[in-house]
């Protein structure tokens, strides 16, 4: 407790964690490796197609949602994370999908962004499992790439650009309105880097929206937790998920009501809905479209058959800067090669998401150290050789150091392959090199 008598911010994450004491079903590991040996992921899928491509991914169950609040604090990161079955897709008007930067901040359509925290993580596991240099070449963008194309335009040109207007909705009334939306009760309150209202002890409906650059806003209702059968803050038994699953049309009703709150347009969103086998919940994505491509944040709330669970969004407008000078796609396609761009890997190449090497394998203990390297021998230097045959120009989110996001023009290549990598478009001279 601080002097205020409330919870420190630990203790409330973990308070409002709606799922820190449930433990799966019985046989339910079993289940999972029988399931995810049986068939490699699917591909990256159009968008129209999102629901049917992750009804091939590996199952998703109760353990995620014990990440749920954690998630939120993020603010975009989505609950499409995990795969779905019985999922499905409303695609308001087929709107280009979104490219990220996958600078600090950001976030994808699949959720985490990789730094440099993951890399070490991931190195740390292969060397354990006796991975070799070429194992850790390729995954998340790391290693060392050699780009080739041919037929790219060498025109530069200009785009247009836009950024989040968090002060302009970052007051009481707008935060109000957004609370009475999602039956929060009490006064919005601005206290500890974020208006607050309702309790934050994980007993009753609550609803948070920091001061970043999006005003990203978290709502959670542990009284409607499916998945708990107490709002007690002392550890409770794990309900066995009870209810009807709410309908496609239901969760983005309820998801066009609560952008319609805060005074927003519906009509400048695309819908998405999807869940997974034996939920009793259904999640429900609002992507902003700007110039015809959906934006790297997303709303999203989880639907229950007694009201909106949990939600996240962004409260800001996007809004616009102006035209940038923009480098041309040759241009765009050297600096994939420039260390002061670094090449971001934004989707894997098919053979990767299907190559059998991915399934977990048991590790076996050495028995002695590995042979000593002779005289002469060649430092192992694996380099990926990536043709690129497709350039798109678009809109990536990116935050500045201020705390500020803007929204500016980048270009998605795809490889040969079917990966994707990602690259700011704006022309050097609007670019601050400076690292002060």
């Amino acid at each position: 407790m601080n002097d205020h008598h409330e919870l420190d911010p630990i203790a409330r994450l973990r308070a409002a964690d709606p799922a820190a004491d449930v433990e799966p079903r019985a046989g339910f590991a079993d289940d999972v490796v029988g399931r995810v040996t049986a068939e490699p992921p699917a591909q990256a899928a159009a968008i129209a197609d999102l629901g049917a491509a992750r009804e091939k991914r590996r199952p998703r169950w109760i353990p995620i949602v014990a990440a749920a609040a954690a998630l939120a604090v993020v603010g975009a990161v989505g609950y499409g994370v995990g795969a779905s079955t019985g999922g499905s897709t409303t695609v308001a008007g087929g709107a280009a999908p979104p490219i990220s930067l996958q600078t600090e901040g950001s976030a994808t359509e699949g959720g985490a962004v990789p730094g440099d925290g993951f890399a070490g993580a991931a190195q740390g596991d292969r060397k354990m499992s006796g991975g070799t240099s070429a194992d850790m070449s390729f995954p998340g963008g790391f290693g060392r790439h050699e780009f080739s194309a041919s037929g790219l335009a060498t025109a530069a040109g200009t785009a247009r650009a836009y950024t989040y207007d968090a002060r302009a909705a970052s007051d009481a009334d707008t935060v109000a309105a957004l609370a009475a939306a999602l039956g929060v009760e009490g006064t919005p309150e601005l206290r500890d880097g974020a208006w607050m209202v309702g309790p934050q002890d994980g007993t009753a409906p609550t609803l948070s929206v920091g001061l970043d650059g999006t005003l990203g806003f978290s709502y959670s209702n542990p009284r409607i937790n499916p998945w708990q059968c107490s709002t007690e803050l002392d550890p409770v038994e794990p309900c066995e998920p009870t209810g009807e699953l709410p309908s496609e049309d239901a969760a983005i009703q309820a998801m066009r009501s609560l952008i319609t709150s805060v005074g927003r347009d519906p009509g400048a969103f695309e819908f998405t809905t999807e869940t997974w086998e034996g939920s009793v919940t259904r999640i429900a994505q609002a992507w902003p479209v700007v110039d015809g491509q959906r934006l790297d944040q997303s709303w999203s709330l989880e639907l229950t058959d007694q009201g909106v669970f949990s939600a996240y969004g962004t409260l800001a407008h996007v809004v616009a800067l102006g035209e940038y000078a923009v480098v041309s796609e040759q241009q765009a396609f050297e600096r994939l090669s420039d260390p002061r761009f670094g090449a971001q890997l934004t989707n894997l190449p098919i053979p990767m998401l299907e190559a059998p090497g991915d399934t977990p394998q048991e590790w076996v203990p050495p028995t002695e150290p590995p042979a000593t390297p002779k005289a002469g021998t060649p430092l192992s230097w694996p380099v990926n050789q990536v043709e690129i045959v497709d350039a798109r120009l678009g809109v990536a989110t990116h935050w500045q150091p201020d705390g500020s996001v803007l929204v500016v023009p980048a270009y998605e290549f795809t490889d040969a392959e079917g990966g994707t990598w990602s690259v700011v478009a704006v022309d050097d001279s609007m670019l601050d090199f400076s690292t002060e």
